[in-house]
């Protein structure tokens, strides 16, 4: 694999988006842009004809993932960890802050850092965008309602979260980052959209993430047991990575009228053993159930309301569970095929 190096850009007064319609051609900061979710964003934006710039301080994000990106002369990638200010010289038109890492065994390797990343690296990413006049876009998650006692969960909903336990780490840390956005928004008037995303899977994700799609797929795929914590009937609400990163781009656009958080995610809900289920049928193994502890704080059931989103972005998602595990699987049986040992690694 190349080393991928910074290139340099040229900004030109217009582009073609996917659309297909004329539009401003932006210049764009993504923080985690080499993750799971930010290199699909970062391709979304370079084929609206935008200019990108990738910082990543690759903890969990791989150079794999946007290798192929750095072919277009209009993206860039710096290697920089968000808990220290990035100075970049220019104009900045958006900020996407996608920086920290998602799965509860990653952010819990380094919760201090996670910690950090949420909120010294929000307060940094939320200055530049007040020097830069640039709008911000904050990655928070479902993971601010905790272990929900109401369900489904609307934006309204405070939240059941632990604050002294292995997952406060990042569900504080969201929660704090969220509070900024809203003082940097009523205090500098900065323009703030913030997500609550809900699980999402698609490829590019890690194998050894911990998210319990990639788990099931792999292990399947391996013709090793699946691993299920608890009973596995508690639930989850499954989107796939292209809807959700069409919900992003949206709520950053949308107009003054959007300024609280959205829930961004896909109101099916499925237990986790029917998860399983799907994935056993669709990848043909094996593969038996193994029922194993449930981590501490585990939700027992995650649902979005998304009627501010339909009603705000007129965002819905579009892809079925069993069609973007497909989708899903594919990726990772190619991964298998083409490098085996690869798909364990982590960068």
């Amino acid at each position: 694999m190349r080393k991928i190096q910074n290139i340099g850009t040229k900004i030109s007064l217009s582009s073609i988006g996917r659309s297909g319609k004329k539009q401003s051609r932006k210049t764009i900061l993504v923080a985690g842009g080499a993750g799971f979710l930010g290199s699909h964003l970062c391709k979304r934006l370079l084929d609206e004809g935008h200019t990108v710039i990738c910082a990543d301080n690759f903890q969990t994000g791989r150079s794999a993932n946007v290798l192929e990106l750095t072919t277009n002369s209009s993206f860039s990638v710096i290697r920089h960890d968000v808990i220290k200010p990035l100075k970049l010289a220019g104009p900045l038109d958006e900020i996407y802050n996608l920086a920290c890492a998602a799965s509860p065994p990653k952010y819990q390797q380094d919760p201090i850092h996670t910690m950090q990343t949420c909120v010294n690296g929000t307060l940094n990413l939320l200055n530049m965008a007040r020097d830069k006049g640039a709008r911000f876009f904050q990655a928070s998650t479902s993971e601010v309602y905790g272990d929900p006692v109401v369900h489904p969960q609307s934006e309204g909903y405070f939240g059941n979260v632990n604050p002294y336990g292995p997952r406060s780490c990042y569900d504080e840390g969201k929660r704090a980052a969220e509070a900024l956005c809203h003082d940097f928004a009523e205090r500098y008037d900065v323009t703030v959209k913030v997500a609550r995303i809900f699980n999402t899977y698609g490829p590019q994700m890690l194998a050894d993430d911990g998210r319990v799609v990639s788990n099931f797929i792999v292990q399947a795929l391996r013709g090793e047991p699946i691993t299920i914590y608890g009973s596995g009937s508690q639930t989850r609400s499954f989107c796939y990575v292209d809807d959700l990163v069409d919900g992003i781009v949206k709520l950053i656009r949308s107009d003054g009228s959007v300024t609280t958080p959205v829930n961004l995610g896909n109101p099916v809900e499925f237990t986790i053993r029917q998860l399983a289920e799907l994935v056993i049928e669709q990848t043909g193994t094996g593969s038996h159930l193994k029922m194993c502890t449930l981590p501490v704080d585990d939700p027992k059931q995650r649902r979005p309301d998304i009627s501010k989103a339909k009603q705000t972005l007129n965002w819905e998602p579009s892809i079925m569970l069993a069609e973007g595990v497909r989708r899903t699987t594919a990726y990772f049986a190619s991964q298998l095929q083409a490098e085996p040992q690869a798909i364990s690694e982590s960068a």
